[in-house]
């Protein structure tokens, strides 16, 4: 499966357009972690917890994207994008979505 951020693919001809895919996942922040990002606030650098988490995350929906694709028939998916929102206090939804293609 290609994936791109473009709206071509450099090399490939896009023969057919079949529309948007999603893969989403909803996180929960863990207080163990809560309890690490606090100590990390105080003497200051990278929250590994939630950095390794949100990577999870990221990887998780585009998973469930290709997935997705994948079974409408696609080989690409073009002008991928990613995006989140507050569910709910200590709740994050992680979004990625794009239009599924194939290509010669």
């Amino acid at each position: 499966m290609i994936i791109v951020t473009s709206d071509t693919i450099p090399g490939r001809k896009i023969i057919k357009t079949l529309g948007l895919v999603k893969g989403n996942t909803i996180r929960a922040r863990h207080i163990g972690r809560d309890i690490m990002a606090g100590l990390k606030n105080i003497v200051g650098g990278e929250i590994e917890e939630y950095t390794k988490m949100l990577a999870e995350s990221r990887e998780q929906s585009l998973d469930r994207m290709v997935e997705q694709a994948k079974k409408m028939g696609a080989n690409a998916v073009v002008c991928l994008r990613f995006t989140t929102s507050a569910i709910m206090g200590g709740a994050a939804e992680l979004l990625a979505y794009g239009t599924a293609v194939v290509v010669e």
